[in-house]
């Protein structure tokens, strides 16, 4: 009776072992975004759900919580270090502070265009850059586009970095925004960018930069109609997960991840360009004013102080900077 006892009690103990595993196994992530409904970015992490669900057969889940429900960026990146949130889409710029390698996006005019930016992404600059990530507790599954931030202003057209002398442009709060007007000639306006359209209006400031559909959503346009095509700064988005809960995946289901992680790209990508396009004829049909720069060699060369104080900062950044200005 007794072995049958210690029999009995070796099967429930296994069964707790075995149900508890398949718990784990089977625990629903949760995912943070800033975006709201109907945004590229959202519509792409709730399209990775379901690739994801539908890839492993229900064993990897992810619950998205979409408009910062979960918290600030700042809070989410490192709710997500600490593993309180397993999935997160993140922009670049706010991981600078913590990844050192991520701040070099943010360097103006690293990037040649969007499409340098993704040659660099899927090369030897890009896997430094994943490393350095993955250092800190997030791993890179795929990016996402964020577009490029160009000028505009309520002034002139800009075609040369002359143009921007004496402006009174709004950046964000980051030192190497602020120098990069700085070293243009212009007189850097950190502010929050609710407070932008009154200031553009009342003549606070002459200009600011943002991406086609930032500029178009909130009425930029309507007081600040000249539009250059700098594309200074190209900042990209990850699609990025918890180091520990990648590490804890099978060789197999890392594959999964990965795979459900790219289809949701490709579509945020393809979403992002429709939404850009339609953004930018609005805003044309709206009486702005739009320039190409044909050569930008002038403003990259106006940048030569900002990026010397930065590697001076950063002196073990100095081969992952030349690796992307040396991509073709």
């Amino acid at each position: 009776m007794r072995f049958l006892s210690k029999v009995t009690l070796a099967i429930a103990a296994m069964a707790l072992i075995i149900g508890f595993s398949v718990s784990v196994q089977a625990k629903e992530w949760r995912g943070w975004n800033i975006h709201v409904a109907g945004y590229p970015n959202t519509v792409a992490m709730d399209k990775f759900a379901e690739l994801l669900k539908e890839k492993s057969g229900g064993k990897m889940t992810v619950k998205m919580y979409h408009s910062g429900t979960l918290g600030s960026q700042p809070d989410a990146i490192e709710q997500l270090r600490i593993g309180g949130i397993e999935i997160g889409n993140f922009n670049l710029g706010p991981l600078g502070p913590i990844v050192p390698e991520a701040n070099v996006v943010s360097l103006p005019f690293i990037f040649k265009d969007v499409d340098h930016m993704w040659r660099v992404l899927d090369g030897k600059a890009g896997d430094i850059i994943n490393e350095g990530m993955t250092k800190f507790g997030i791993v890179p599954l795929a990016w996402y586009d964020a577009g490029a931030r160009s000028f505009y202003n309520s002034k002139k057209p800009i075609m040369k970095p002359e143009d921007v002398t004496g402006m009174k442009v709004r950046v964000m709060n980051n030192d190497l925004y602020s120098g990069m007007i700085s070293a243009l000639g212009g007189n850097p306006s950190p502010m929050a960018f609710a407070e932008v359209y009154q200031s553009l209006k009342t003549g606070v400031v002459d200009g600011a930069e943002n991406n086609w559909p930032s500029y178009e959503s909130t009425g930029h346009f309507e007081v600040a109609q000249f539009y250059s095509m700098s594309q200074h700064l190209i900042i990209p988005e990850t699609l990025c997960v918890n180091a520990k809960v990648w590490q804890g995946l099978s060789p197999e289901d890392q594959k999964i991840l990965k795979e459900a992680a790219v289809e949701s790209a490709m579509l945020q990508r393809k979403l992002w360009k429709e939404r850009e396009k339609a953004s930018e004829e609005k805003v044309l049909a709206g009486g702005v004013q739009f320039n190409e720069i044909p050569d930008k060699s002038g403003f990259q060369a106006a940048m030569k102080p900002v990026y010397e104080k930065f590697l001076k900062d950063n002196p073990n950044l100095k081969t992952l900077v030349e690796t992307i200005q040396n991509t073709p």
